[in-house]
Order: structure tokens, then sequence, then C-alpha cells
């Protein structure tokens, strides 16, 4: 298994998480509808990371996230959202 560390950015409006892979840069945005509801947007893993795990790294970086923040997460992201279907222990989370 790949050492994947996920960095958290946040703007305004919209944040990201991130996960730099064997010089590799992965993503996941989200937008900020209220202090207590954020949209998964995107997940963004280059080719060369593709089943490696970051996907799914970054996807439980949102989801702790959520939890010591205490918002909720609508999953408009595809890969968010089968991610969650795999994991019904997060349904605290999403919203």
């Amino acid at each position: 298994m790949t050492d994947i560390t996920v960095t958290r950015e946040e703007g305004e409006t919209k944040g990201r998480f991130v996960a730099v892979v064997e010089s590799h840069e992965a993503e996941l945005t989200f937008s900020k509808t209220s202090p207590t509801l954020v949209i998964a947007d995107h997940t963004g893993v280059p080719e060369e990371l593709k089943g490696k795990g970051v996907g799914r790294a970054l996807v439980e970086a949102l989801v702790a996230d959520a939890r010591a923040s205490g918002y909720k997460v609508i999953p408009l992201c595809p890969f968010v959202k089968a991610q969650y279907g795999r994991h019904p222990e997060w349904s605290d989370v999403f919203g």
C-alpha cells in the first residue's frame, strides 16, 4: 500500500483535499453551501495513481474532517457517492 498524506485547502466558498503521491497530485474538491453543509463536487486521480487507494484516502479525509468539524456532505461526485455506498458506517456524515 502506498503511503498517502492528504492535506486540506480551503477558500471562502470552496476547498479541496489534496494528495501528492509519486509526484502526482490527486484532489477531491468541495463547495461550501453553509457552515454545516458541503457538496463533494469532484474527485480527480491521475492515471498513474489509479488502483493505489488514493481516491479512497481523499474520501476518508473528507469523512474525518466532516466528523471533526460537524458538517454534513452531499455526495454529488459519483466516486464519493460510490464510496459512501460501500461504507454505511459513514451515514452520519452524508446528508
